[in-house]
C-alpha cells in the first residue's frame, strides 16, 4: 500500500513539474524545410538573442531557438557557475548515448581557460555539449527558459538535424 502511495505522489509530482517546467516543442508553420546536404562550415550561437545558426558554404542555412546554462550571463568561468562559455570552439566528440538525446561535445576549456583555474585555485568546468532535450522529457516536449549546467539545448528534432551534419572539428562560435 506504502508503495502504491509513493508511486502516485511520484506520478503527481512529475504531472505538476510537466505543467510547470515543460512545454510543447514548437513545430515551425508553412513548408517543411528540405534536409541539409553536406557537411556544416560553422555553428554560431547568439547568447543573448538564444539563437543558433548553421552556417554551409558561407551562408546561413538555418536558425533555431536555444536554452543555455541558468545563469547565461557572461563567459563560463568554473565549474557550477551555470553559464555557457564565450569564444571559438571545435565540436571534438559526438555521444549518440547522451542523457540528452544526441550530444555534441566542444573542446571546452582551453588552455587559457584551464591556465586561469589553475592559477585561481578552482575548476574551469567542462563537458559542454549542444544537445537535445533530456530523455526522460515526454516526446514533444521542451524544457521551458535556461535549464543547462553551461550546455546548449536544442529541441530533439533539431539536434538530430544538426548530428547529420557536424562533423568532428566544425567551428563553433558563442557570442554574448
Amino acid at each position: 500500500m506504502k508503495r502504491l502511495a509513493r508511486l502516485i505522489l511520484v506520478l503527481a509530482l512529475l504531472a505538476l513539474a510537466a505543467t510547470l517546467f515543460l512545454r510543447p516543442a514548437t513545430v515551425p508553420h508553412g513548408q517543411p524545410e528540405a534536409p541539409l546536404v553536406g557537411m556544416l562550415d560553422r555553428i554560431v550561437v547568439e547568447k543573448a538573442a538564444r539563437r543558433l545558426t548553421l552556417w554551409q558554404g558561407g551562408k546561413a542555412v538555418r536558425r533555431y531557438s536555444v536554452a543555455l546554462g541558468f545563469a547565461p550571463r557572461g563567459d563560463k568561468l568554473r565549474q557550477g557557475d551555470g553559464r555557457t562559455p564565450e569564444g571559438v570552439f571545435r565540436i571534438d566528440r559526438r555521444n549518440d548515448r547522451s542523457r540528452f538525446h544526441l550530444s555534441l561535445g566542444l573542446d571546452y576549456p582551453q588552455a587559457e581557460d584551464r591556465a586561469r583555474a589553475k592559477a585561481g585555485g578552482y575548476d574551469p568546468g567542462g563537458d559542454i555539449m549542444l544537445h537535445g532535450q533530456p530523455n526522460l522529457m515526454p516526446v514533444g516536449m521542451k524544457a521551458k527558459g535556461d535549464w543547462t549546467a553551461g550546455c546548449i539545448a536544442l529541441t530533439n528534432d533539431q539536434i538530430e538535424e544538426i548530428w547529420r551534419v557536424t562533423q568532428i572539428g566544425t567551428l563553433v562560435e558563442i557570442r554574448p
